[in-house]
């Protein structure tokens, strides 16, 4: 690995992994490891799934990359598929390589369409790899929301709050990652995000939801926003929806998608289209469909935030396994 840089932030451990089947990963010596983090918490499926194999191989022998002025049917059953998982069958999906791509991509897409520059989110939000998420210098208002975890009325949030009142009335967007930040797992009270979700709209600003990490039935929904019963504007994925395949996508309501028919968004980059990327999230719904929308996992799931949340430690390692 002397010609690979690492700039991850992580100690390379194992370098000489050769085989990867279901939850395991097999070094060159035929040791068996059990991989509790789905690589990059990306394999929704397990490693090796073979229909997922197939599909891939499917599509490589028919065609593997399109361009800008040529499509296929497989491109639109991919994105429905994405669209009816989350209410928004009126809406657009815009296929991308890395949900860092998705969550930039719909940044801009509110900036265009309010014409604001800030962005609002968490103090402890990941929300991806760019510089223009990651140095919140400028353009960012930061909601700390620490101390509402200890407050007696988080159980309703009270809207005369000091913190919500200082929320700027000039915010373009409100990112809510609903489940993980920044390598902590951590779910914030569900009255407080629908507060600041009124407040921005009411200021005329967009709700996006970062659902990379949390997205693809990891919290026993689809989607981790889906437990604050809120209807976002816009939505992230990326990670599971490929199994480990590089896709990503921003997915816009149909109120967003007719603003866009107004006021039309450019945005293009060589591989957001590529069709062997498109086949993989529609043939993942068919096989976790069956697993998420069972009624003994929609039971287990009314209990799961609370769960969650009175667990005692902050940082929880391997927590998403393969689709859990």
């Amino acid at each position: 690995m002397n010609h690979v840089l690492n700039c991850t932030g992580h100690e390379m451990k194992m370098d000489n992994i050769v085989r990867a089947d279901g939850v395991y990963l097999f070094d060159e010596n035929g040791r068996r490891y059990m991989d509790l983090e789905s690589g990059v918490w990306c394999i929704s499926v397990g490693h090796g799934n073979r229909k997922i194999i197939e599909a891939a191989k499917d599509q490589l022998d028919s065609i593997m990359h399109a361009g800008f002025c040529y499509t296929s049917s497989v491109i639109g059953k991919s994105a429905g598929k994405l669209l009816d998982t989350c209410g928004l069958e009126d809406g657009k999906c815009l296929f991308l390589c890395s949900g860092s791509e998705a969550i930039e991509v719909a940044r801009q897409v509110a900036r265009h369409l309010t014409g604001r520059k800030v962005s609002m989110t968490f103090h402890d939000a990941y929300l991806g790899a760019y510089s223009s998420a990651t140095d919140r210098s400028r353009d960012w208002y930061l909601f700390d929301w620490s101390y509402c975890r200890q407050c007696k009325k988080n159980d309703t949030c009270d809207t005369d709050c000091p913190s919500l009142g200082d929320i700027p009335v000039e915010v373009s967007d409100f990112i809510f990652e609903p489940g993980s930040s920044s390598g902590f797992v951590r779910f914030p009270p569900e009255p407080l995000v629908r507060n600041i979700v009124d407040k921005v709209r009411q200021n005329g600003g967009r709700i996006i939801v970062n659902e990379v990490t949390t997205g693809v039935g990891r919290t026993g929904r689809w989607y981790g926003y889906q437990h604050y019963k809120l209807v976002p504007d816009m939505i992230a994925l990326g990670k599971g929806i490929g199994n480990g395949y590089p896709v990503s996508a921003a997915l816009f309501s149909g109120e967003v998608a007719r603003e866009l028919t107004r006021k039309p968004f450019k945005y293009s980059q060589s591989h957001r289209m590529t069709r062997l990327v498109l086949l993989l999230p529609a043939r993942l719904w068919l096989r976790l469909q069956n697993v998420i929308l069972l009624p003994k996992q929609r039971k287990k799931d009314s209990c799961s935030l609370r769960s969650y949340n009175h667990l005692s430690m902050d940082r929880l390692y391997g927590l998403f396994v393969e689709g859990v």
